[in-house]
């Protein structure tokens, strides 16, 4: 190529540039820009000098606009992560591996709402970690490979410490577990006379033909018993008793308090600022039924307060329970090795595991391959609410005794109706003395002074008797004697003796 050639390819308008035409590294497509610019120190502006030309400054480069920050490593914004900046950050400063790890706060707990977790911090307080996949976890790795184990079972959200509680005023010895509180002292019901009570009315008794058809029925409902019997017999006597069943009901509310913990979004936090709190037994609450089993949970006012997890140390993930933190997993496939032996042919192979593609792991599909998963405590929130709980519990605590002097089993009468010869209901109920049966006198003064509770407070009590027919069926069949009960208003049957409880032809297996 001669000269003149290398001239036009270098220099396209036709002319070398002389030494009053400044030089620029790197310059504009074409040389330099028209009119020409002074000369910058260090290399300018990228590409030459901007048009118009600006004063030059320290240290070469174009000046940064107003505001913005003049060298060195950048001051951090407000709400900023304050920890070292990450790799490739900015000039200056050395490079660092990532963000710190996550880890015990130093001398307790971290300030309420501070974040103190590795990975990039949350968008605001209360907000879940940004992203489905959390953060590789960087923790104490195990030794060896971990086999993969689908049927792993996450570590169970556990309470904070106890130490770590806010002191709330008359709830010094409040912990996790709660245990019934004692009602404070209450004027006990009136006592007086009991009122008049009256007398009590005779039960209905059964013919023959009612306790005929009531054996029938109960050979119905056995396949394997014959109705031969119940057909042929003939009765000798019927005897008919009654069968007395008091029970008392002991209607009592009873408190406990715990503290509990849940993950902490965002909600409304009734603390100590607020006021002091109220006693557990100064909460008003009301049973929706008497004499009926509940319970609920209310959450005790101006006890509440925001607690980084103590679980992840606010970090919003924990070690995975499947891969143990290693995000891989021992292949099953090949155990581990990479490779298969197939047999082809009659010929044994040697091949490359496609499971794992030759690798003898695999990922964990529990936790993606990060080593981490969401904490069980916060629920990925990195923070808890912390309070105490007061539970309401009211309990219908029954007691009874049962009068029946007939070879029927006495628990066969609380199955059945009967007549009810009388009930009462107050806050606290007498003992019952007029009743014909002395027995039943007895059981009502000794189960009302049994049913004290001192760890409740009792609402209502009720009290009744009931009169349930028995009637004592004495038949022969075939110079054979026996006997069975008819009871209650069902007219149930209790034939233990029935004479054909196995018909011809039946076979059990």
């Amino acid at each position: 190529m001669s000269t003149n050639d290398k001239a036009k390819l270098y220099y396209p308008n036709g002319h070398e540039e002389t030494s009053s035409q400044p030089n620029y590294s790197g310059g504009y497509p074409g040389g330099a820009p028209p009119g020409g610019a002074p000369q910058y120190p260090g290399g300018g502006y990228p590409g030459g000098a901007p048009p118009g030309g600006v004063p030059q400054y320290p240290g070469g480069g174009y000046p940064a606009p107003q505001g913005a920050y003049q060298g060195g490593q950048p001051p951090p914004t407000q709400g900023a992560y304050q920890g070292a900046p990450p790799q490739q950050g900015y000039p200056g400063a050395p490079p660092q591996q990532g963000y710190p790890q996550p880890g015990p706060p130093q001398g307790g707990y971290p300030p309420a709402g501070a974040y103190q977790g590795g990975g990039a911090p949350p968008p605001g307080p209360g907000a879940p970690p940004q992203g489905s996949t959390p953060p590789q976890y960087q923790g104490e790795m195990p030794g060896d490979d971990v086999d993969d184990n689908p049927n792993a079972v996450p570590a169970q959200a556990t309470a904070p410490p106890l130490e770590k509680m806010d002191n709330i005023g008359g709830y010094a010895n409040v912990g996790f577990s709660g245990g019934m509180l004692p009602p404070p002292s209450y004027d006990e019901a009136m006592q007086g006379p009991p009122p008049e009570r009256q007398n009590v009315a005779n039960v209905p008794t059964i013919s023959e033909q009612d306790a005929r058809e009531a054996l029938l029925k109960h050979v119905a409902e056995h396949c394997c018993y014959g109705k031969g019997a119940a057909e042929d017999l003939k009765y000798m006597d019927l005897k008919s008793t009654s069968a007395f069943h008091y029970t008392l009901e002991t209607f009592a509310e009873g408190r406990q308090t715990a503290w509990a913990y849940e993950p902490y979004t965002g909600q409304v936090i009734d603390g100590p600022m607020n006021g002091q709190a109220p006693g557990p037994w100064d909460i008003p609450a009301q049973a929706s039924a008497l004499f009926a089993n509940q319970k609920i949970d209310l959450e005790v006012p101006h006890t509440a307060s925001v607690k980084p997890c103590h679980t992840c140390f606010a970090s919003g993930f924990i070690r995975c329970h499947r891969c143990m933190g290693r995000g891989r997993v021992r292949c099953t496939w090949c155990h581990g090795s990479g490779h298969r032996t197939v047999h082809r042919g009659g010929e044994s192979h040697r091949e490359r595991c496609t499971w794992c593609h030759g690798n003898g792991r695999r990922r964990c599909d529990t936790c993606h391959g990060c080593g981490s998963i969401t904490c069980t405590s916060c629920a990925g929130y990195r923070q808890l609410k912390c309070y105490i709980k007061l539970s309401i519990i009211w309990t219908n605590h029954t007691v009874d005794h049962i009068v029946e002097r007939t070879p029927l089993p006495d628990h066969l009468i609380r199955g059945v109706s009967g007549q009810t010869a009388f009930e009462e209901t107050y806050p606290r109920v007498w003992p019952i003395q007029h009743f014909p049966d002395a027995e039943v006198n007895d059981a009502s003064r000794n189960l009302i002074q049994q049913q004290q509770h001192p760890t409740e407070r009792i609402l209502q009590q009720r009290h009744r008797v009931r009169i349930v027919p028995v009637t004592q069926c004495l038949y022969k069949w075939k110079n054979t004697d026996s006997d069975y009960f008819v009871y209650g208003f069902e007219h149930k049957v209790y034939a233990p003796n029935y004479p054909q409880q196995c018909c011809c032809g039946c076979s059990i297996l």
